[in-house]
């Protein structure tokens, strides 16, 4: 069973137990439980998560100037919180950059292990 498999009803075979009328086409069953926009866990959870490491330039220069660390390896944060999270974590959040945002808030997957992990440091459910 995938690791995550308790966080969807498809992959745990939690699927019987409703009736078919209970659930809509099987792409979107399979869909994580988890709203990125009433969240925001990921964004506020480290000043060392939002790291530039697979952008080439022209994706970087896409970047406002004024949410890159000095240092430009990374977003710049604020605490823990990326400077482009706007919002309150675990009610209502967006990002300011979300186009142009790095490769690795794009890799970063509701209910994926990082999820879980920020979402877990807040105090949010997991499940």
């Amino acid at each position: 069973m995938p690791r995550n498999a308790e966080l969807n009803p498809v992959a745990s075979g939690l699927l019987g137990l409703a009736s078919a009328g209970d659930f809509s086409p099987l792409e979107e069953r399979a869909a994580p439980l988890f709203d990125c926009q009433s969240c925001g866990a990921c964004c506020s959870y480290s000043a060392e998560w939002p790291r530039f490491s697979t952008e080439d330039d022209a994706q970087l220069d896409l970047i406002p100037q004024k949410y890159v660390a000095a240092d430009e390896s990374g977003m710049r944060c604020n605490g823990v919180r990326c400077s482009a999270l706007a919002g309150e974590v675990g009610k209502s959040t967006a990002c300011g950059i979300y186009e142009v945002r790095p490769d690795v808030c794009r890799t970063c997957m509701p209910g994926g292990d990082d999820c879980l992990m920020a979402r877990k440091a807040h105090g949010l459910p997991t499940l």
